[in-house]
Parts: C-alpha cells; sequence; structure tokens
C-alpha cells in the first residue's frame, strides 16, 4: 500500500468514526410535544399510595404501598396491579424498597409516616425473597412507623430502617436502625430522644457509607400535635451508619429547637423534612 493510498484509508475511517455517534444519537424530542403529555390514572384502586418502587431496568415490574391498603404489584407497566400482602395481619404501608443487587429482595416498611390525627400504625418490617409471593416479619414490630427503608447496593443484608416511632407518646424505639444480616437482628444506630423519630433518611448513590437522617421531635393527638423541638436536627454518617454527627450552621437552622416546629399545634405539621442526594 502506498503512502498516499493509506492517508486515503485512515481518512475515510476517521470519518466513519467520527459519523457513528450521530447514527446512533437519540432523537430530539422537541418541548412542544413533551408539553402535551399529561398524568393520568393507573391504579391500584381503593387508597393513599405513599410508597412506590421499581425494578432498575425493568419498566414493567411495579410495587405500589398504600396508607392502609397493603402492596400491589404490576407486570405489565401498570395496566393491572395484584393484592400481594392480604395474608399479613397488617395493611398500612410506609415504606418500599427493592435491593439493587437482587430484585428478588423486596423490603417494607409498616406503619404510614404522613402524619395525622386518625392514621394507621403499623407492625414492624417485613421481607421478601421471592419477589413479593411470600412475606416474613423481620422484627421491629414496636416502631410503628417506618417512612423509609435504604439497602446497601452491594449487600442486600444490609438494611436501615428510617423509624418514626407511633408518636403518641415517648417511645424508645425510635431512630435509625440498621441489620447487617438481613433483618435476623437489628441495632439502633441514631438514637436522639424517646420524644423524636426519624423522619426521612438517604445515602449517597456514590458511597453507601455516606448516609443523612433527618431527626423528628413530635408527638400527635386526636386534638392536635406538637411538631418539632430541640430533638429535631439533621445528621450525617460517613462509617455505614456506626457514627453520626449532627450538622448545624453553613445554610442550616441557627437554633436546633425551631426545626420543624409547627406554631400551631391545630393543623397538620407543615414541616416533614424529605432528604434526596443525586
Amino acid at each position: 500500500m502506498s503512502a498516499g493510498t493509506g492517508f486515503v484509508v485512515w481518512t475515510r475511517l476517521a470519518c466513519l468514526a467520527a459519523a457513528m455517534p450521530l447514527a446512533f444519537a437519540q432523537p430530539q424530542i422537541s418541548s412542544g410535544l413533551m408539553s402535551e403529555l399529561r398524568y393520568r390514572y393507573i391504579g391500584p384502586v381503593g387508597n393513599r399510595v405513599v410508597a412506590a418502587v421499581s425494578v432498575p431496568g425493568d419498566p414493567d415490574i411495579y410495587y405500589a404501598g398504600a396508607a392502609s391498603g397493603g402492596i400491589f404489584k404490576s407486570t405489565d407497566g401498570g395496566v393491572h396491579w395484584e393484592p400481594i400482602f392480604d395474608r399479613e395481619p397488617v395493611s398500612s404501608i410506609g415504606s418500599l424498597a427493592i435491593a439493587p443487587s437482587d430484585p428478588n429482595v423486596i423490603w417494607a416498611g409498616t406503619g404510614e409516616s404522613f402524619i395525622r390525627s386518625h392514621i394507621s400504625v403499623g407492625a414492624g418490617i417485613y421481607k421478601s425473597v421471592d419477589a413479593g409471593k411470600t412475606w416474613t416479619l423481620m422484627g421491629l414490630e414496636k416502631t410503628g412507623r417506618i417512612g423509609r427503608l435504604l439497602i446497601d447496593p452491594r449487600n442486600p443484608d444490609l438494611v436501615f430502617a428510617c423509624a418514626l416511632g407511633h408518636a403518641y407518646g415517648p417511645q424508645p424505639e425510635r431512630g435509625v436502625f440498621r441489620t447487617s444480616d438481613g433483618g435476623k437482628t437489628w441495632d439502633k444506630v441514631l438514637s436522639v430522644d424517646e420524644n423524636t423519630g426519624c423522619s426521612d433518611l438517604a445515602m449517597d448513590p456514590n458511597n453507601p457509607r455516606i448516609l443523612f437522617a433527618g431527626m423528628w421531635q413530635l408527638e400527635i393527638h386526636t386534638w392536635g400535635r406538637t411538631s418539632g423541638g430541640p430533638g429535631s436536627g439533621l445528621y450525617k454518617s460517613a462509617d455505614g451508619g456506626t457514627t453520626w454527627r449532627r450538622l448545624s450552621g453553613n445554610g442550616l437552622w441557627a437554633s436546633q429547637s425551631a426545626l420543624g416546629q409547627d406554631r400551631d399545634s391545630h393543623h397538620a405539621a407543615k414541616f416533614e423534612p424529605h432528604l434526596c442526594l443525586d
């Protein structure tokens, strides 16, 4: 091959390589077309859905947890829903989580954590290892309301539970609980006091050892509620939940007693902290 011919060949290859990303590029969708999309009701029928999860990479499988109606599963993208928790003695669901490393492993925290004066309490945390066909009670029966569950992306046996408590009075079963053996045993790794529970929990997607926990001092009654106080605050762990430190300053509340404070006890709490890490 002559030098001139070789140059022509390499030039054509370079042009082809440059054109390949364009050939496989995703089609651009105009903003006008996107604006025509509307949300539509797809079920399940009959209750407030407070938790919903899906299997990453599978557009057809979804699970929905109802405030007082159990758990529903869809295997056709939401066209049909099947109740899969009706055999259990509790119907109030507060949180759902699917193990990133095994989509057959599903955890359900019971007890709605969206506070009103007449909401259902839960009865612990449940686990399924067969994609929701059967469930096993794995403890934490006295926590009242589990509003968030986190599963380590590499280890389905390492789970964190965010327990608000029944919140009708002081109790020790409030805070962040952790299991490293799939729910056989639990350790309370973050506790403020008997008047304060965990309102939300978030894990750094790039480093599962980094956790943030919102803690909420709360007591509810039929005639009103006391929301917020010195127990409320934001906490961070950098060692997988073994130790925690309370965060303050840098834009957070100067007075922790004001965090989550509901000054009108006759109305629903105005501050229900929810955490999100991207």
